[in-house]
């Protein structure tokens, strides 16, 4: 099929500011449906090479497919103000009405997207714009508090300084002046107006209406679109495709053994068709073919069986289920927390948790994006440092859905955490990360506030959602801590948690296996861009035997790379070091440095972001500059810098 590809659309919104779209669509026939991708990463380079993966071979199948910049990024004009803002959802309801009325649309649109896309699209949803019929969600969340990269069980993520920092980096970048005569007065104006995410996000550390805004899970009931959403077991988005298709109208999931990204291309393998599966999601609701998608199981997932832990696994054994959930074919499994560390044995446990601080190197990234060891590894040196409680299974045992740890404990501080690991132990001692779950003590209840020091308390503690095949003769480990680093920030003060009973629930899972068996992934084009230098990773960590501090330090190396339709060069690193001392929760110590090159003929622009967050027992403290350098035929650059220090005070983290 011939295709029209337009990658210079200016899209109107009512209040004269203008998005930046390139559109792909069938270049004769008749009016087609269309697709939206809508996300602040640069369509010109950055996410060029994966939309070129997808929406051509879309549009050869019969729809108008566009990948739109949001406000104030990449080529669009306007203000970025923050992440799933009022204005970003509003004007996403302005583009899907601007697109319906297009003569070569039909009037019926849907949304697609990976992580920020796949939140906006499920946001836009709960919006209900009259021509949105259905959204395919891959790698996202329905509660911004509790799922998200910012806190996660009111613990408060490393990866919410880690992301704040890239999104200074990358929202710092200039349109194109091939694309925008005014690029100059606009970096000004975005380099003046950055927001610094980090702040804002850590200054609310309970669940009030700031996160309340975005999470669909307010009021599923207003989610008329069908809803196709996708997760990965080694991405920290697992848990809303069963939230979602337990809770709306049309909703259908599937999860399967990825990092985070699209199933096509992903690792660890097996990958699956998902262009397939996304365009009979799309015939079925926007064309209206009677093809049957409303009748899937709505809950297919990747029930990994048992294997070596692997931080750069290519590919994950397992089989393909197809459930239906709430499932009947799940009964619960409890096991008490036994003394003398049985899982399932008699007694009652008295042990207290006051783990290192360096515990939790091997918890992998938040979401992990490839092959450079960002998955979880072999958990025993943390399990080493834990509290661990063992349960032997010489008949294996299949679990699908979200373990939940309830436990009695006091703590000697006002405020405190648990982190619960459960493990899959082989023979040889090896261990796998199954699910991870943790709680901040001061979320025990809502609205949170401070623990009574020697006070006893009963909690839970819901792990993420699994499946998982543990084979016979492997032992099932709960490993229980009260540190996590660098995924969750530390406490104020070192705390000691006294443990005296508790109990894990499982999931149990008696179904049928295989269950579903997916179309073979689609043969996607390579990437267009020209690689000049070759890019390159590193992970290393460090132990100063003098001082006790321990380092994770983290680099990356995009390499330079040119777009041969137009002639702009890009080029970005990255450096985060995360450091910390075993005995001292206050050395805890981030730094993330990024450089985003461009270039063309004589112009040029390079962006610079160093930011850091410390902490005393009272603050965060977080400092952060943005410098910029512009180069318009001058060899005197014009150097702009923003600066940002602030204290965030510890209110509950």
């Amino acid at each position: 099929m011939d295709l029209i590809d337009q990658d210079d659309l200016m899209i109107p919104l009512p209040d004269g500011t203008r998005l930046s779209a390139r559109l792909w669509r069938p270049a004769n026939g008749p009016a087609v449906p269309a697709v939206l991708e809508y996300i602040p990463y640069r369509k010109r380079d950055n996410t060029l090479p994966r939309d070129e993966t997808i929406h051509p071979w879309m549009a050869a199948q019969g729809y108008a497919c566009l990948r739109v910049d949001i406000r104030g990024n990449g080529d669009s004009e306007g203000v970025f103000d923050d992440e799933y803002s009022a204005q970003e959802l509003q004007d996403a309801c302005d583009v899907i009405a601007w697109i319906a009325a297009q003569d070569w649309c039909s009037g019926a649109v849907a949304m697609m997207g990976k992580s920020w896309g796949g939140f906006n699209c499920l946001q836009t949803a709960f919006l209900n714009p009259p021509a949105l019929k259905a959204v395919v969600s891959v790698c996202a969340t329905v509660d911004r508090f509790a799922d998200d990269i910012h806190y996660k069980g009111g613990c408060l993520l490393g990866e919410n300084f880690g992301w704040g920092s890239l999104m200074l980096s990358y929202a710092s970048r200039p349109a194109d002046p091939l694309l925008r005569a005014d690029w100059r007065e606009d970096f000004r104006q975005r380099l003046a107006t950055l927001p610094h995410l980090t702040e804002l996000w850590s200054s609310h550390q309970a669940r009030d209406g700031y996160w309340k805004h975005g999470s669909v899970c307010e009021d599923y009931t207003r989610m008329k679109a069908a809803v196709l959403t996708v997760g990965g077991w080694n991405d920290n988005y697992m848990n809303a495709p069963a939230h979602l298709v337990e809770n709306i109208a049309m909703g259908k999931a599937i999860v399967g053994p990825w990092v985070h990204q699209y199933p096509h291309t992903a690792v660890p393998a097996p990958r699956i068709g998902f262009l397939s599966e996304m365009k009979t999601w799309w015939d079925r609701w926007l064309k209206g073919v009677e093809n049957g998608a409303e009748s899937w199981p709505n809950y297919r997932a990747y029930m990994l069986t048992s294997a070596p832990p692997d931080a750069s696994a290519a590919e994950r054994p397992g089989y393909w289920i197809a459930a239906s959930l709430p499932s009947p074919d799940v009964e619960p499994l409890t096991l008490p927390l036994g003394a003398g560390g049985v899982l399932g044995g008699d007694g009652a446990p008295d042990v207290t948790i006051a783990t290192p601080q360096t515990l939790g190197i091997t918890s992998g990234e938040f979401f992990p994006m490839g092959l450079n060891a960002e998955m979880p590894g072999d958990q025993r040196a943390d399990d080493a440092l834990s509290v661990c409680f063992e349960h032997p299974c010489p008949d294996g045992v299949q679990l699908l859905g979200a373990p939940r740890l309830t436990v009695t404990l006091s703590a000697d501080q006002p405020f405190g955490f648990l982190v619960a690991r459960l493990c899959d132990v082989a023979p040889d001692g090896s261990s796998t990360r199954i699910a991870h779950g943790m709680l901040n003590l001061h979320h025990r209840c809502d609205p949170p506030e401070p623990l009574v020091p020697g006070k006893a308390i009963t909690v839970t503690v819901t792990l993420d959602q699994c499946a998982y095949d543990l084979a016979p003769g492997h032992r099932l480990r709960l490993a229980l801590s009260n540190s996590y680093w660098p995924f969750v920030w530390p406490s104020p003060a070192k705390v000691a948690l006294h443990l005296t009973g508790g109990a894990l629930d499982l999931p149990r899972y008696t179904g049928a296996a295989p269950g579903w068996t997916f179309a073979e992934p689609e043969d996607v084009p390579a990437s267009r861009l020209i690689a000049l230098t070759p890019g390159r990773d590193a992970r290393r960590r460090e132990i100063d035997l003098l001082s006790g501090v321990e380092r994770l330090i983290v680099s990356a190396d995009s390499g330079e790379a040119e777009n041969p339709d137009h002639g702009l060069r890009t080029h970005d690193t990255m450096v985060e070091t995360w450091e910390t001392h075993p005995e001292d929760p206050l050395a805890a110590r981030a730094e993330v440095v990024w450089t985003q090159s461009f270039q063309r003929d004589t112009w040029s622009v390079q962006t610079e972001v160093k930011a850091t967050q410390t902490c005393d027992a009272e603050a965060l403290i977080l400092q952060a500059t943005v410098t910029a350098y512009i180069k318009d035929g001058s060899e005197v650059p014009e150097i702009i810098e923003r600066n940002f220090s602030t204290r965030v005070a510890r209110t509950h983290v």
